[in-house]
């Protein structure tokens, strides 16, 4: 246990009511019977032990990650990483990189046809390098690191650009991090992000953007089974291009790229002949520019739509995109699928909220009401949290477009919920008369990612099967969501048991608490 964690449970324990002299004859008592084995100290130690190196490992492989990425994409070519490490403990290293290479082929196939490795991707493929040598794996991964740190360098006018880029990237996840489930932020981080590049290493062009993402395709399927919604753009593109879609019948190279899954570019689009053009304040013939198309990915390779962008309102008109810039997109695009895919996948924990909800109020007329809490950082390294969802003792929900923020020291009545999120346990605390429990929604390392806020009016606890069925919903609950993060980290695809999680859009999320309940009544059965 954490210290917050220890005090949350002797809180639990004792309640609101018990007496000085009580709580200090039960303190008493726990350090009179508390008692450790030599044994046991050893055992603990020697976790701390191994939980600090392993920290200090994950810091160096991504310290290193970053130095290799000198240009911020945001992956490393795999052939590149094959030719450094080749060279690593001579021919017995060859053999160990090869059968390594196999298996993470094996793992993730998409490597084969990218030919790009992701940073989890990067640290799998050193451990596995690792345990195949003989002795004491530990030692040989810490040396594998160590000649790789040695290996990678780079110029300091690459360090400086590099780090600058990798600071606009940075916002772009930070956007998304701190915006709720609201996409809008991330969008105007990315745009923000090209125009400062553009000032800072591309020579001051004068550029315009959009993204574009793929949906299927339901009223005019004729046209293709997927289409393009161009939901962000620079403010120069609004009028032509906002919410405009594009479909695969149409003049256009968006889904050349998306097909080939690698950018496409134009360096002059009036000898190309086939560019769809929105704005139509010139003749086709007298635009003049460069034009750039690259796939958005996710963690899967898949494509799930585009970042555009053009020269065509640079006075020059001879502007065109050079190599280390298209590579800082290509982070760009990296960094955008990352904070889409985080906004997605809180998006999917409210929604196996919603539907946890859904199933537990005609089982509990005693709940008055239940407020859902995502968590985000704050400034200093605190944190906030977001309400995102209320849901009155009719079971009807009101979701908050504009979540409200919560911050520990404007909120002192809210402490509880600040206490659970610390401590990450059940806290049970009483607001004028109003009886709470507050019940975390923990991450893959049980830190705290949401607050189920649930209150009991005057009653001091529930009647016996309606705790019994928040308990199994909250339980299912935890599942579905543990599952949804598990996916988002694997970057592998999942597994599908029901077949109604075939479905691509949010439902699915919902469907997961079903799948788990069914689950659990097959294994009682």
């Amino acid at each position: 246990l954490t210290l917050p964690q220890f005090v949350q449970l002797m809180d639990n324990f004792v309640g609101e009511d018990i007496s000085l002299p009580t709580v200090k004859r039960l303190t008493a008592f726990i350090k009179r019977e508390y008692k450790q084995t030599e044994e046991e100290k050893i055992k603990q130690r020697e976790k701390i032990h191994r939980m600090s190196h392993m920290a200090q490992r994950k810091h160096l492989l991504e310290a290193l990650f970053e130095k290799w990425d000198s240009k911020a994409c945001g992956s490393l070519d795999l052939e590149e990483v094959i030719a450094v490490l080749s060279t690593f403990k001579g021919h017995k290293g060859k053999e160990a990189l090869m059968e390594a290479k196999e298996e993470l082929c094996s793992r993730y196939p998409q490597l084969s046809k990218v030919g790009k490795i992701t940073p989890k991707a990067f640290q799998i493929f050193l451990e596995l390098i690792a345990s195949k040598f003989t002795g004491n794996e530990d030692e040989t991964m810490d040396n594998l690191v160590s000649f790789l740190t040695t290996s990678v360098e780079q110029s300091h006018i690459k360090s400086l650009q590099s780090s600058a880029r990798r600071k606009w990237l940075q916002d772009i996840q930070k956007a998304a991090e701190t915006s709720g489930t609201n996409m809008e932020p991330v969008y105007k981080a990315v745009i923000k992000a090209l125009y400062q590049d553009m000032e800072a290493h591309g020579n001051n062009k004068t550029i315009s953007a959009y993204i574009a993402l793929l949906e299927e395709n339901q009223l005019s399927p004729e046209q293709g089974q997927v289409l393009l919604r161009y939901v962000a753009c620079t403010a120069d593109n609004a009028p032509y291009i906002l919410n405009r879609v594009l479909h695969r019948d149409m003049k256009g190279i968006s889904f050349a790229a998306i097909d080939q899954g690698k950018p496409i570019y134009v360096p002059r689009v009036q000898h190309h002949g086939n560019i769809h053009f929105w704005s139509s304040d010139d003749h086709e013939e007298e635009k003049k520019g460069s034009l750039l198309v690259l796939p958005l990915h996710d963690a899967h390779w898949r494509v799930f739509g585009v970042l555009g962008l053009d020269t065509l309102r640079d006075q020059s008109h001879t502007s065109i995109f050079l190599t280390h810039e298209i590579t800082f997109y290509e982070g760009v695009c990296h960094a955008f699928s990352k904070a889409f895919h985080h906004i997605c996948m809180r998006e999917n924990v409210l929604q196996v909220a919603v539907t946890a909800l859904d199933w537990l109020y005609p089982r509990t007329p005693s709940i008055h009401a239940v407020t859902i809490y995502l968590v985000e950082p704050g400034a200093d390294k605190n944190y906030t949290l977001c309400k995102m969802m209320t849901t009155d003792n009719t079971g009807q929900k009101e979701i908050h477009k504009s979540p409200i923020v919560l911050l520990r020291e404007e909120n002192l009545l809210r402490d509880y919920l600040f206490k659970c999120t610390d401590s990450s346990e059940v806290t049970l605390t009483s607001v004028y008369g109003e009886h709470h429990i507050a019940v975390p929604l923990h991450d893959l390392s049980r830190q705290t990612l949401g607050i189920f806020d649930i209150s009991i009016g005057e009653h001091k606890k529930l009647p016996p099967q309606e705790q019994k069925d928040l308990q199994k919903m909250l339980k299912m609950a935890q599942a579905a969501c543990s599952e949804i993060l598990q996916r988002s980290l694997e970057e592998r695809e999942p597994t599908q048991v029901l077949e109604a999680e075939h479905v691509t859009n949010m439902r699915h999320a919902g469907i997961l608490f079903h799948r788990f309940m069914l689950q659990e009544l097959r294994e009682c059965v």
